[in-house]
């Protein structure tokens, strides 16, 4: 048997280090996870937007494909677009880990709406599930929902006050509101677990990894998981 394959993840937080091991050891125990955090890439992309850690992103895609990396998958939504748009030029698949529960999220039905904590999240996750929709030809109307209060607690490191905080946000939102609820931010998937809400709730780093697992090609398929 061959080496396990390898995927590098991009983080900007490392919080989402155990959150990926986890889901490898439950999902693909036959990849191999190299984790690359860099929390300044959030910092200065919420204060002057993505593209301004441009060259970061590709410095740190540079060193993944370096280090033997077969896939890199970006787990930060802010920023997931520019490693996207910089991974068309590489000599590995770089993938958003967000662009499975936007298909998913289209296919659903067309009234989304989309949860996060942090502002610089929210523009480059509309795009994306506009995006996803033109390409599957479906209408969509997509509704921001910010819940930038939150975010102290998350900084506080109070993740489970941050996540419960999202949760009851998530909770107001009903189905004469919306046909699907994305929670746009890997740092907020655990609220999924938390919510009432009857309107399918979709995250991230489930349907990301078991897509990247795919591309090395030794994953199978998985459906976003939607509670």
């Amino acid at each position: 048997m061959g080496a396990p394959a390898e995927v590098a993840l991009l983080h900007t937080s490392p919080v989402h280090v155990p959150v990926f091991d986890a889901l490898r050891d439950a999902h693909h125990p036959h990849l191999r996870l190299r984790h690359f955090v860099d929390e300044e890439l959030l910092s200065r992309a919420r204060r002057e937007g993505p593209d301004a850690v441009a060259d970061e992103v590709r410095a740190a895609l540079d060193r993944a494909v370096a280090e033997g990396a077969r896939v890199v998958l970006c787990t930060c939504s802010t920023i997931g677009g520019v490693a996207e748009a910089l991974g068309a030029g590489m000599e590995v698949p770089v993938l958003r880990v967000d662009r499975p529960m936007a298909a998913a999220a289209v296919a659903t039905g067309p009234r989304v709406v989309v949860v996060a904590t942090v502002e610089s999240t929210l523009a480059p996750t509309v795009a994306l599930i506009e995006d996803e929709a033109r390409r599957a030809g479906r209408p969509v109307s997509v509704r921001r929902l910010l819940v930038d209060s939150a975010w102290a607690r998350f900084e506080a490191g109070d993740t489970e006050g941050y996540v419960r905080e999202v949760a009851s946000a998530v909770d107001a939102i009903g189905p004469a509101d919306a046909d699907v609820i994305v929670l746009a931010q890997a740092s907020i998937a655990p609220a999924q677990r938390l919510t009432t809400t009857p309107v399918p709730t979709l995250s991230s780093p489930r349907p990301g990894l078991a897509a990247a697992a795919r591309t090395t090609g030794t994953g199978t398929a998985q459906p976003a998981e939607t509670r």
